[in-house]
């Protein structure tokens, strides 16, 4: 027998064949008819159908003709079939459309010359492709066109009127969000729409995700600002500045004015969804708050005076090298900004090491995820997350650790709830009850409500679990992973000391539960872990780490799928302000200072001798301010006074200064403490790149010109040159030219290469253009994995009789981060200010109602809050948020913090609560 190769024309036997309108068309199956028609670019007629939503088939507009089957099949539900004949125009089909949309406008107002979404309207689009010209039925009779609006909504209008019922909302708000927030209520002809028991979308749980706005085919469901200035004309792609999930968007102009912002269904990160922030919280970009001259004073008491760019750099530069003659050259530094874009760090850390001639560069990841970049980099080699977002659904178990997603990361957190609502199972390790634990269709098999502090002790005893229980994938380890570190680790782990029932003394979690969570996550397929700042903001942050990939690397759950270690980073460009070399001891691509050969390369290109030493970190800088060695401070896009701890620390450490130059939007908390601010640029203004969490390089382009009339980059090279070092860019893609040229992990990055393929992870080389998705799949980074010692130390801040409650941070959904752009939007209808979170047992014995204002104390401050009696805490737990300077919560928070990188112990603070009189 001789073997013949395969006959290329030959049909594939995994397709379905079918002939739609003549066209043969062969599709995977399952396939519905009206996809399949769409390959080959036949379009059929549909109101109730998406890409984005299961098929519903409502609206009977999609009906079509098939050969050998009775009545009109709605082609959106009908799977094709072998050799199915489709006929999508005939004059039965055209005149059943007409029908259906007779009957469709017959209830619809004919304001469509003044209606807000004409000309992008699916029902007017559709009436012209069925061809109606007559409605036969009449506008008598009963209608709903009276029915009032909903304006509740601060960003958008509910008209219900105008709705077609056709459940494009609701199942958007199910099956994208997750929420549940909507249903169809009552039958037949009374059949509508609802948010909650017709309560208006603001007071229901709708959390203004804005799919159900993107879903809806008419203008029942529409932006105000759309209503108030018309359909847009423009596009430009860009991505959101908010969190680190790096949402692509369109922003949507008519001239210069942003219209609407609408998640790109084409982004690698959300996939078409949204949040409230990125959807709809943009308005601060136009805010009259704004400062968009340069602005100079003598001393922080005088009044600030507008002047010129020039003016403002030379007076900045002046007093820069006064200091540096006066009291050496490591008398200044400067910090980096997470929300700036890669171009704009770049040039800052190069200003600093090039034109200050220091390392005295540090960056706001120092106190949120510095433990991630120190412990990863220990024990994987590379100091990022392992997966794309995407990942989460092939995970089988998801572990959240110390992260509250659907409130700080809703984009990825809507994506989690789909898939824990596909049967996945989640351990949640939290001391405060977080939405995931228990929401609509979702419920976590594990709640470890953990006592603040004691991260380390519970993720041992989840290893020792392992361990002693013979759960190690063996054949991972001795694969992948070094064997002399595994032993060490392996003997220490397995010590009584480490075991469930030894911690449960000092974490409070029920030893069972432990170990139930543990065999969970060894034994019940593709497990991932997704942490967040309540990992990290603790005194054993980086130990902490250590110990989550410990876990991951024992029970083999990294390399694919499904799996991984995944940090959910704080903001917009937190990954991106380290790549970017923003840490006093490392150099772009995370190549540290000391390196004679790396140093050799930017040396080269830059122009200039380094100094090999590593320059002082946040903490070090305002230490040395109070005792008067460090005199003066470049800050980037970041807001000392409001988001470090200790705040009176940091307020009297700028205070002591006699140079601070702060570049922002806004003149924030610590702008009170400046001599000279030169203002920054919007999201909408910025050319050039952010990196998410996952390590995805996203493209930022500008919607309208700088309000200021400079890029942030410019005004830091000015000033880089005025003290003497030139630095001149014609564009922020030379910028990334260089950054991609001194970076091997950005090697394969230029704007002309995002523009082409929309988005890339690094590592991005000339072998690997594509990016890449999963990192550690073959080996680690490092060659193989190491094991560390996570020996468990209780903090130094404990409860006391005087403090004897523990003080836990977070974030909520509506406001980010200290609310300087929120707070300048309607957001604040959700949250004007920071409230206390209270057990009711607490409250009760201290005499404290809901609603009433409390005094909030620790042994570094008091402040006043509002009191929530809560069910989401333990005993001996309260909770607040740092959104608003008014609450000053980092008043109280104190100077511990980790270990190994400073970052700062947000997450136990002794406290005690009183009512205030």
């Amino acid at each position: 027998m001789i073997d013949r190769p395969a006959d290329r024309h030959a049909p594939d036997a995994s397709l379905v064949h079918l002939t739609i309108d003549g066209i043969e068309v062969a599709v995977a199956p399952g396939t519905s008819v009206m996809q399949a028609a769409r390959t080959v670019g036949v379009k059929i007629a549909t109101l109730c159908a998406t890409d984005s939503l299961k098929a519903f088939g409502s609206c009977r507009l999609c009906v079509v003709d098939i050969a050998g089957r009775r009545g009109l099949p709605a082609s959106c539900t009908t799977p094709v079939e072998p050799g199915m004949t489709v006929r999508t125009q005939t004059p039965q089909v055209a005149r059943v459309r007409r029908n259906v949309m007779e009957l469709y406008i017959s209830d619809h107002p004919l304001d469509c010359l003044t209606c807000a979404a004409n000309g992008d309207c699916e029902l007017q689009d559709m009436a012209g492709a069925v061809g109606l010209r007559e409605v036969r039925y009449g506008y008598d009779g009963s209608n709903h066109l009276t029915a009032s609006k909903d304006e509740s909504n601060p960003y958008f209008t509910f008209d219900p009127a105008k709705c077609i019922v056709c459940s494009r909302c609701v199942r958007a708000c199910d099956e994208i969000q997750g929420t549940f927030a909507l249903s169809i209520t009552d039958r037949g002809f009374a059949s509508k729409v609802s948010a909650g028991m017709d309560e208006g979308f603001l007071a229901s749980e709708c959390v203004s995700c804005g799919a159900c706005v993107q879903a809806c085919p008419t203008a029942t469901l529409i932006e105000k600002t759309v209503i108030d200035a018309g359909q847009p004309d423009r596009t430009v792609q860009t991505t959101c500045a908010y969190c680190g999930v790096g949402c692509s968007f369109e922003a949507q102009l008519k001239g210069n004015d942003v219209v609407r912002m609408v998640p790109d269904s084409t982004g690698g990160a959300n996939e078409g969804h949204s949040c409230v922030k990125g959807r709809f919280a943009w308005g601060y970009a136009t805010h009259s708050d704004r400062v968009l001259s340069p602005m100079i004073r003598e001393h922080i008491s005088d009044a600030w005076r507008e002047v010129s760019w020039d003016e403002a750099i030379e007076f900045a530069a002046s007093r820069f090298s006064s200091i540096q003659r006066r009291h050496g050259r490591d008398a200044i530094g400067g910090v980096s900004s997470s929300r700036c874009t890669n171009e704009e760090v770049y040039v800052v850390q190069k200003m600093i090491r090039a034109a200050f001639q220091n390392n005295n560069i540090d960056t706001c990841a120092r106190v949120c995820h510095s433990p991630t970049g120190y412990g990863l980099k220990q024990t994987f080699g590379t100091a990022a997350g392992t997966q794309d977002f995407k990942s989460v659904e092939h995970a089988d178990v998801i572990m959240v650790i110390g992260a509250n997603p659907t409130d700080a990361h809703p984009v990825f957190g809507a994506r989690m709830k789909r898939r824990l609502r596909q049967g996945a199972k989640l351990i949640v390790l939290d001391p405060r009850r977080i939405d995931l634990v228990r929401s609509p269709h979702v419920s976590a098999a594990y709640h470890l409500q953990l006592r603040p502090g004691t991260n380390v002790a519970v993720i041992n005893a989840l290893a020792h679990v392992i361990v002693t229980e013979q759960l190690v994938n063996e054949a991972f380890v001795s694969d992948r992973c070094d064997a002399r570190s595994f032993a060490q680790w392996k003997a220490f782990i397995a010590e009584p000391a480490q075991s469930p029932e030894a911690t449960e003394v000092f974490t409070g979690v029920p030893a069972q539960q432990v170990r139930d969570a543990a065999r969970l996550y060894a034994t019940g397929g593709n497990a991932a872990i997704y942490y967040g700042l309540g990992v990290t903001e603790h005194s054993q942050g980086s130990t902490m780490v250590l110990g989550i990939a410990n876990l991951a690397m024992v029970a083999g759950q990294i390399g694919r799928e499904g799996t991984g270690v995944n940090p959910l980073r704080g903001q917009n460009n937190v990954q991106g302000s380290c790549d970017m070399g923003s840490f006093p001891h490392e150099l772009p691509g995370y190549r540290h200072i000391s390196d004679d050969t790396t140093r050799a390369q930017f040396e080269q290109a830059w122009n200039v001798p380094l100094d090999p030493e590593p320059g002082m970190r946040i903490p070090n800088m305002l230490a040395s301010a109070i005792t008067g060695q460090f005199r003066g401070m470049f800050i980037q896009g970041e807001d000392l006074a409001q988001s470090d701890p200790n705040t009176l620390h940091v307020t009297a450490a700028l205070s002591a200064m006699e140079c601070v130059v702060v570049q922002d939007l806004f003149l924030n908390e610590t702008a009170k403490y400046a001599h000279i601010f030169l203002p920054g640029t919007a999201f909408l203004e910025k050319d050039g790149t952010f990196t998410n969490a996952e390590r995805r390089i996203n493209r930022v382009r500008p919607a309208m010109p700088p309000r200021t009339g400079l890029p942030e980059w410019e005004a830091v090279c000015r000033l880089a040159t005025a003290m003497g070092y030139p630095m001149h860019y014609s564009s922020a893609s030379q910028i990334m030219d260089e950054i991609a040229s001194l970076t091997p992990t950005f090697a394969g990055v230029s704007f002309e290469h995002l523009d082409r393929v929309g988005s890339v992870q690094w590592p991005c080389t000339e072998q690997r253009p594509a990016g890449t998705r999963i990192m550690h799949e073959q080996e680690f980074v490092r060659g193989r994995g190491r094991f560390l010692i996570t020996q468990y130390v209780p903090t130094d801040e404990r409860s006391t009789r005087k403090f004897p409650l523990l003080l836990t941070t977070g974030r909520i959904l509506s406001q980010y981060n200290v609310g300087t752009e929120t707070r300048r939007t309607a957001n604040t209808v959700w949250h004007p200010e920071d409230v206390l979170e209270i057990h009711a047992h607490d409250a009760e014995v201290r005499g404290i109602a809901d609603g009433d204002v409390v005094l909030l104390s620790s042994r570094k401050g008091t402040i006043t809050l509002h009191a929530h009696v809560s069910d989401k805490l333990p005993e001996g737990v309260v909770y607040t948020t740092f959104h608003h300077p008014e609450a000053a919560a980092n008043v109280v928070t104190t100077e511990y913090s980790d270990w190994a990188t400073n970052c700062p112990e947000y997450k136990v603070t002794a406290v005690e609560v009183r009512p205030f009189d």
